[in-house]
């Protein structure tokens, strides 16, 4: 036997173990936690941002463009009803209702104000996750109305994540999870 410790193997829990640990029922709109991809390039990502979303109990906010509602409905995996809210028109303008709402509204951005993802506490009131596009990240007129920017620490040659592994990290901390 080695110095190490000996110790039982870890147990898999049944799914209907997981399902009795957990909320009873689906995901409703809470409109505590809002993901807002507001400038959407690939349908895949808003899959998994939906799926997020639940697992997390937030919900997406997305433009209406014309193919996102086939993407979402290719990406939701887990074929119930999710929690969508439709932006219809600009984007900023809508962003700009959500802070007249007093939502704290941040955005996942490498900034020289930013602060790192471990820093970043859970949500205590309305919070809106914005998320910028893939290639060009969040434009100069919605980081004015940003409240907060927060950058997920890399040590590797890339700049950035993912849109839809960044905008997890970071509903998983905003929610409280890790």
């Amino acid at each position: 036997m080695s110095g190490a410790a000996s110790h039982p193997a870890p147990r898999i829990r049944t799914r209907k173990e997981i399902h009795k640990q957990r909320r009873s029922g689906r995901h409703q709109c809470w409109n505590h936690i809002i993901v807002a991809p507001l400038w959407p390039k690939h349908g895949v990502n808003l899959g998994t941002l939906l799926r997020t979303c639940d697992a997390v109990g937030a919900c997406l906010a997305v433009p209406r463009l014309p193919w996102v509602p086939e993407a979402l409905r290719k990406g939701n995996t887990l074929r119930h009803r999710s929690c969508v809210h439709w932006i219809y028109g600009d984007v900023i303008r809508w962003l700009e209702k959500q802070r007249e709402r007093s939502a704290h509204i941040v955005g996942v951005e490498l900034t020289d104000e930013s602060i790192r993802l471990a820093e970043l506490p859970a949500a205590r009131r309305r919070t809106v996750v914005v998320l910028g596009n893939e290639g060009s990240g969040i434009p100069s007129d919605a980081m004015e109305l940003l409240d907060l920017a927060v950058e997920i620490p890399m040590l590797g040659s890339g700049h950035s994540l993912n849109v839809a592994v960044a905008g997890s990290l970071v509903l998983y901390k905003v929610a409280g999870l890790m």
